[in-house]
């Protein structure tokens, strides 16, 4: 299924666990130092560096660009690590996040409140991976290096949807299908 961003509740909704999707759009990267410092800045009446109404976060390992290119290997990192803090984004209209591994039972929870989905990406092709994305541009944080802020404009992004707002699973699915006992 080809979808653009920004999200609607109504794209989210037809989304189910499985589901192979291709992102056209802007999505924005960050990681822990850069959540930490969102959810700061929300706890504190702030706002952040990006409007997050409908928006999708990478939870991305960037490598440096080679010359010419927007990026270099853009693969993903275990999204467990956000878990504190994607609740909070999505009560401010974050509606997809995308990285690798499983969330916890809150982040699952807060997705199905607020209409959210999780996606994931292949570990291991951040080469193939960034031949979907046109640019890369640091927005905030710069202080962080390779977690600072960073929104990309992507065309046909791969990924599959792990976690929808009915209770699919892809993971759990797969352990179910696969399962050899």
């Amino acid at each position: 299924m080809k979808i653009t961003t920004p999200l609607t509740d109504e794209v989210v909704e037809q989304l189910r666990a499985g589901d192979k999707v291709s992102i056209t759009g802007v999505i924005y990267v960050a990681r822990d130092a850069a959540h930490k410092r969102m959810v700061a800045s929300l706890d504190a009446g702030e706002t952040i560096p990006f409007n997050p109404t409908g928006q999708i976060i990478y939870y991305m390992g960037p490598s440096p660009a080679k010359p010419g290119k927007p990026i270099g290997s853009a693969g993903p990192t275990t999204s467990g690590r956000m878990d504190a803090y994607a609740p909070r984004l999505l009560a401010v209209g974050l509606k997809g996040m995308i990285g690798k591994g499983n969330r916890s039972a809150s982040v699952r929870e807060a997705m199905q409140q607020h209409k959210a989905v999780y996606l994931g990406a292949i570990g291991g092709a951040g080469a193939l991976i960034a031949k979907s994305i046109r640019s890369a541009e640091v927005i905030a944080y710069e202080d962080l290096g390779a977690e600072a802020l960073q929104r990309l404009e992507v065309d046909e992004f791969p990924a599959i949807v792990i976690n929808d707002i009915h209770g699919g699973d892809a993971y759990q699915e797969g352990m179910r299908r696969y399962n050899r006992e």
